[in-house]
């Protein structure tokens, strides 16, 4: 499980040095989101979570006359966000718990991808969040579907530890799928103040590893070992168990090669709502 304060820590610390590789990751869904976006008024945009910053960076980039301020826990990903960004004059970044957090003025278009998925308590989180942001303001935001529909996440778990029960707790727990339920979603938003809660299912290549070969295989490796639930699992094996471990997960990564990419198939909700 992944909270809010572990991107403080060793997490965010691993997702700004893999920053490059991540946003490769998520880039069909980025490209999806932004255009689900792209209609919607904001003259004061908030990314929450806004990790190194590339969603940031686009609307600052799309909407100069916009200011557009990223909000994350993590100081390594915002040093990597701020340096993406350079003097942009419309863009800033600032260090903050969004459930915590008050802005000066109030943001009139709130946009995450995969950020709000670990508040240890979301329906507190987003009431603060609905309580500071302007009248009528649009929320849209993207996080996982169900463990099913994202083959990449049993199979690197089957992998790392066969002999482990897999399972998801029922209700909401903070972490990747931690809004898997849209039924669950829904019921968090409203409770929260916000309506017209819609869920989108949107479908997209999970990019893991690219390269010639074998060189795909270790990239993908390379990142698994940094980034996600097989990380931690990895670390906290011994060297033995870990060096089978890592082969075994080799054997799933070629299985899923095609040509110089590794990719699964991966799903998404992409949530909207207005405050009410």
């Amino acid at each position: 499980m992944t909270s809010n304060r572990d991107w403080e820590g060793r997490v965010g610390h691993a997702w700004a040095a893999e920053w490059l590789r991540t946003d490769r990751s998520f880039g069909e869904l980025t490209q999806t989101l932004l255009a689900r976006i792209a209609p919607l008024a904001g003259a004061r945009i908030l990314d929450i979570g806004c990790g190194a910053g590339e969603l940031s960076l686009a609307f600052a980039q799309a909407r100069p006359d916009a200011q557009v301020t990223g909000l994350d826990l993590s100081p390594e990903l915002l040093d990597a966000a701020s340096a993406r960004g350079g003097d942009r004059a419309n863009l800033s970044f600032v260090q903050a718990d969004a459930s915590e957090w008050r802005p000066d003025e109030a943001p009139d278009l709130l946009v995450s991808r995969h950020g709000v998925m670990f508040f240890d308590d979301p329906r507190t989180a987003f009431a603060h969040i609905a309580g500071f942001a302007a009248p009528g303001a649009n929320l849209v935001f993207s996080c996982f579907r169900a463990p099913a529909h994202n083959r990449w996440a049993g199979e690197v778990a089957q992998a790392v530890a066969p002999d482990a029960t897999q399972g998801s707790p029922d209700g909401y727990a903070p972490g990747p799928f931690g809004f898997a339920d849209p039924a669950l979603v829904e019921d968090i938003l409203t409770s929260a103040g916000w309506r017209d809660v819609s869920l989108t299912p949107v479908d997209y290549a999970y990019v893991a590893g690219v390269g010639k070969g074998e060189a795909a295989v270790e990239d993908a490796l390379s990142l698994l070992r940094r980034i996600g639930p097989a990380a931690r699992a990895l670390r906290e094996l011994p060297e033995a168990e870990r060096t089978a471990a890592e082969s075994r997960l080799r054997t799933v990564l070629e299985a899923r090669r095609e040509g110089s990419q590794i990719a699964w198939p991966a799903a998404a909700w992409i949530v909207s709502a207005r405050k009410g």
